[in-house]
């Protein structure tokens, strides 16, 4: 290929919270899925990390946008924005004078409507993209974590993400049997700061929520190395004072209790529908966690102990969706499951 450098791959997952980019089997780019948009122009003025120093802090005439919620295009307009500055970012680093032909593969949610694939592709496509090829989330972590996926054998993976944990069963490269649900790193964030605000009567941004479960996210109330207490301040609810809270894990394990529980029942439910060979293949491998929310401490306990299958967190559990999706972009013909 004399013109190998006028054509371009790039594998994509384009997360609710996060987007990652591959290209040639290296991180080309990790930033927070959210825009900055002039609000007079309508024109991006930022994205990725810049705009989610803005969040929560901007003036009227600026506003942030996060695209996606629940793991799908919410906002077309501000996704292509952003899909666009982040390709062009991408391109940057690369140093071409002549735009390349470029050929991505997007992960998506496996309960993805054909509206929902439909704004994936034509954002994609508005932003440059030449050929565009959709992989589902569960498929593509599947393969990033390196599980084989096309042998004739069951594997179960949970994807547990920002705007939805996808469950899914596989086998013989295909997702036999599959749950999306709308619970995930989102809603924890959302219940970590309704728990402050009862809990503590203290008022914490969205920002603050994430550091917390970064910080002391649990889901077990009895760890073997237990964090240090976090100490969080912010507005009391009802004087306006500014106030200080120390939160400690089993704390989180508590507010999160019944958010963890709906994603036990949801794998729970996923297993009763699955066919006994594939089940005994599932007992015999375990489940596999991946996306950000298998970083919670204790989730694999937990879930094993509910299930009775031993689960693993994924290795890189953040970026195992990325990387499957940079797995299959290497050989688009070989993978069957992916949708042009």
């Amino acid at each position: 290929m004399a013109f190998s450098f006028l054509n371009q791959e790039l594998a994509i997952d384009l997360g609710t919270a996060n987007t990652v980019i591959f290209a040639n089997d290296q991180i080309a780019l990790d930033e927070p899925s959210i825009v900055a948009i002039d609000n007079n122009t309508g024109k991006c003025i930022a994205f990725g990390k810049k705009a989610k120093l803005m969040h929560e802090r901007v003036n009227p005439g600026v506003k942030t946008i996060r695209p996606l919620r629940d793991g799908v295009i919410a906002d077309f307009n501000a996704a292509e924005m952003m899909i666009r500055g982040f390709i062009k970012q991408v391109n940057n680093k690369r140093k071409s004078i002549f735009t390349p032909n470029l050929k991505v593969v997007v992960g998506i949610p496996s309960g993805s409507t054909e509206v929902e694939k439909r704004a994936v592709r034509d954002s994609s496509e508005h932003a440059g993209a030449r050929d565009v090829y959709l992989i589902y989330e569960p498929m593509a972590a599947a393969l990033g974590i390196g599980l084989e996926v096309e042998a004739p054998k069951g594997n179960m993976v949970v994807d547990i993400g920002g705007g939805t944990t996808e469950i899914a069963v596989i086998s013989l490269g295909g997702i036999v049997i599959q749950d999306s649900i709308r619970t995930a790193g989102d809603v924890f964030t959302s219940d970590i700061q309704s728990y402050l605000r009862q809990q503590h009567n203290i008022k914490v941004g969205e920002i603050t929520a994430e550091k917390i479960k970064v910080g002391v996210g649990s889901v077990i109330p009895n760890l073997d190395e237990e964090p240090d207490p976090m100490i969080v301040r912010g507005p009391n609810m009802m004087t306006a004072h500014p106030v200080d809270a120390t939160v400690t894990y089993q704390e989180i394990a508590h507010c999160l209790d019944k958010s963890v529980a709906r994603i036990e029942a949801s794998i729970l439910h996923v297993l009763e529908q699955t066919p006994p060979e594939l089940y005994s293949d599932i007992v015999e491998n375990g489940i596999f966690l991946s996306g950000g929310g298998a970083l919670l401490r204790g989730i694999a306990q937990r879930f094993t102990e509910k299930v009775n299958i031993p689960f693993h967190v994924a290795e890189d559990p953040l970026r195992a969706v990325a990387r499957g999706t940079c797995i299959a972009l290497k050989d688009t013909d070989h993978y069957s499951f992916l949708m042009r």
